[in-house]
């Protein structure tokens, strides 16, 4: 019977030894999170040279990175009425900002999907956050004869 309880008490002990472990490493981690997207409001209004304090910021959830992309108007508006600025932001926290790794823009009043995107910059250009760029229109044919309209220059140049 004592070597029950015993074990028991162990057991308990061990429980709630993780469970603290668990609380403790799950705050930190979170004030770690509040802290870089502190870092990337700043660092938007830093680069846009605009201090609004209506912006969005969406994590990278699926990719367990630390890369957000964070949102605002590129003029003084409601949020969602004016084109978007949207930055993608990464990398340590430094001086209090961190690195823009790209963008784009997002027409007013259009949800923030891939096909709505564009003038696309950066790492957005090579990920799949940007539609991709449209192929270019194929070249007309001359319709003038370089020997008419532009004689070749003496000595072999032209």
């Amino acid at each position: 019977m004592k070597e029950a309880r015993l074990i028991e008490a162990t057991l308990l002990i061990l429980l709630v030894i993780l469970l603290a472990v668990a609380s403790v490493h799950d705050v930190a981690r979170q004030v770690g999170v509040n802290h870089r997207l502190v870092a990337d409001l700043r660092t938007w209004r830093q680069r846009t040279g605009h201090a609004y304090h209506e912006l969005t910021i969406e994590q990278d959830i699926k990719g367990h990175s630390t890369r957000e992309t964070v949102c605002g108007n590129t003029s003084p508006g409601s949020p969602d009425k004016l084109t978007q600025l949207c930055l993608t932001i990464g990398g340590p926290v430094r001086n209090g900002r961190r690195t823009v790794l790209g963008g784009y823009y997002l027409p007013p009043e259009l949800l923030d999907v891939r096909a709505n995107r564009y003038g696309c910059f950066g790492s957005a250009l090579s990920s799949e956050l940007c539609p991709p760029a449209p192929a270019p229109a194929p070249a007309a044919p001359s319709t003038h004869s370089p020997t008419s309209a532009n004689p070749r220059l003496p000595g072999g140049r032209g």
